[in-house]
């Protein structure tokens, strides 16, 4: 299910979101209160909606579809006296630097808005029934523990669902999950809030028996389950409510439809913040368009004659896929450079070492490097019947496309341990690719083994993302496999590599890769 755009401008989209988020919070949450409450007072019910309002904020100033990298204390309190003293930098090493002290002053913000979220929600649930100061100790303690999980599991980066469902769909399936995490959350943050408040000095404490102290726990583990329920269900349905599709098109039928309907795409791709959630709604919204027949319509108008839309659509997509190429190119010679001494990779763990840590970073766009790779191979391979003006080949897209997509997937494919180089002639044959020295002109990349990377965050990204680039590159040869294969080499190096230097490897491997997907033997 879509939402459609077409009459609300793309900066209002996200604001939009967010106020419907805060409405079916309010309707969600009411009925918990009401349900611990039968004669509920207003001051209490506001408390409660007033807390939820301030831990809706802090997740949603917090959260990103994008990974953002955090900076350790050292390189915090370096860059706030960096800031004091010189004020800053224009480098990039100061900027990712200033970024990366953001993120963890917004960690912290939003360590403190828990804490202050959850003692105002207990107190106005459970105070009632013990000692106010109490029953704030108590909210507190159960708000640190969320904040602290919610930033250790990284639950602010937007996931996007495979498939996409209703609202109501979607809300549904996460009211199991969030009220199993939400028992895990509150028991453990009511058995420390116990252990607080036994040690508390006497003069905190409110006068009551060893009866009433118990039942005074009860009511604070009830009123804990409750608010923590709260929190996970506002979470999950800020989760839903951002990560649902977002059509960036005009009504079907209107002027702008029949005129420019890919502008408003274009748009939210070129003029958007990058990494941006509203970028990655457009990139979404490009890759159901192009592989799904949902609306045909619009996929018909980016081939239109003059061919600038069809080129600006694979510049934007291609632009991801060559930044990660790039950054792993840069990461490899790192680990290179890092494992040339060898008392230095005996003393220092491979994944304390600069390279790797570029490599980590470079997969932090896994997802809009899906959508992009996914994306120009929809559109190559529909180009075939699809494409009336012959714009995928005229503006040299097509080679641009296939030359992207094998470069990526040879520096992935490094990322898991192998390494390409190019086979003699007279020692072509089944496996016409030889794994074995680097492909970046390099003669030796290091790379660790992949028995070190194995179950690792960056072999698991490295290894799906393969699995995608693979995918795309076979549904283009499916679909040109007729014209591929009725050509000399020298005609498909031309037709479908890029002349000069590629990003990765060298024009020779490029096509002797092309040719391992053309014999269905690329693995």
């Amino acid at each position: 299910m879509s939402s459609s755009s077409s009459s609300i401008p793309p900066s209002e989209i996200i604001k939009n979101r967010y106020l419907g988020f805060l409405i079916w919070q309010s309707l969600a949450t009411a009925p918990i209160h009401l349900l611990l409450s039968p004669s509920p007072r207003l001051l209490s019910f506001l408390l409660l909606h007033l807390s939820l309002l301030l831990l809706s904020l802090s997740l949603f100033l917090l959260s990103s579809p994008h990974p953002h990298p955090s900076a350790p204390p050292p390189l915090l309190l370096s860059s706030l006296l960096k800031s004091l003293i010189a004020g800053g930098g224009s480098s990039p090493s100061s900027a990712d630097a200033r970024h990366r002290s953001r993120r963890t002053l917004a960690s912290a913000a939003f360590l403190l808005a828990s804490a202050m979220s959850g003692s105002l929600a207990v107190a106005a649930v459970a105070g009632r029934r013990g000692g106010v100061l109490e029953a704030g100790a108590a909210g507190a303690v159960l708000g640190l523990g969320f904040g602290a999980d919610y930033l250790y599991r990284r639950r602010w980066v937007f996931g996007f669902p495979i498939i996409q469902r209703t609202l109501y769909y979607s809300f549904k399936m996460g009211l199991s999950s969030s009220a199993k995490q939400a028992l895990k959350l509150s028991t453990v943050s009511f058995f420390s809030s116990t252990v607080l408040m036994i040690f508390l000095p006497d003069q905190f404490k409110s006068k009551t028996t060893r009866v009433q102290f118990i039942i005074q726990l009860i009511y604070f583990y009830v009123g804990m389950s409750a608010v923590s329920f709260c929190w996970e269900l506002s979470h999950h349905l800020l989760q839903v409510m951002h990560t649902k599709r977002c059509s960036f098109a005009p009504p079907q039928g209107s002027a702008a439809a029949e005129t420019n309907p890919s502008e408003p795409l274009l748009e939210a791709l070129e003029q958007s913040s990058p990494r941006s959630l509203l970028q990655y709604l457009a990139y979404l919204d490009l890759c159901m368009v192009s592989e799904s027949n949902v609306e045909p319509w619009r996929r018909a108008a980016f081939f239109e004659e003059t061919g600038e839309t069809y080129r600006r659509i694979i510049s934007v997509c291609l632009r991801p896929l060559e930044q990660l190429t790039s950054r792993l190119a840069e990461g490899l010679e790192g680990i290179s450079k890092d494992k040339s001494d060898m008392l230095s990779q005996q003393l220092i763990s491979p994944t304390d070492s600069y390279g790797d840590s570029r490599l980590h970073e470079a997969f932090n766009d896994l997802q809009v490097c899906t959508w992009s790779a996914r994306t120009v191979a929809a559109l190559t391979a529909r180009s075939r019947w699809e494409d009336r003006y012959g714009v995928a080949q005229l503006t040299s897209c097509n080679s641009t496309v296939v030359s992207t997509l094998l470069c990526t997937l040879m520096a992935v494919e490094v990322c898991l341990g192998k390494k390409t180089s190019p086979q003699p002639a007279q020692f072509m044959g089944p496996a016409n690719i030889r794994w074995a020295t680097g492909s970046t002109g390099r003669r030796d990349i290091q790379t660790a083994t992949p028995s070190k990377k194995r179950g690792s965050a960056l072999y698991g990204n490295a290894y799906a993302l393969a699995d995608v680039l693979r995918t795309s590159i076979y549904e283009i040869v499916s679909a040109f496999q007729a014209d591929m294969q009725g050509n000399a080499k020298a005609l498909l190096e031309k037709n479908w590599i890029v002349d000069g230097k590629p990003l990765y490897g060298t024009r020779e491997i490029l096509v002797q890769k092309l040719s391992l997907f053309l014999d269905f033997r690329a693995n």
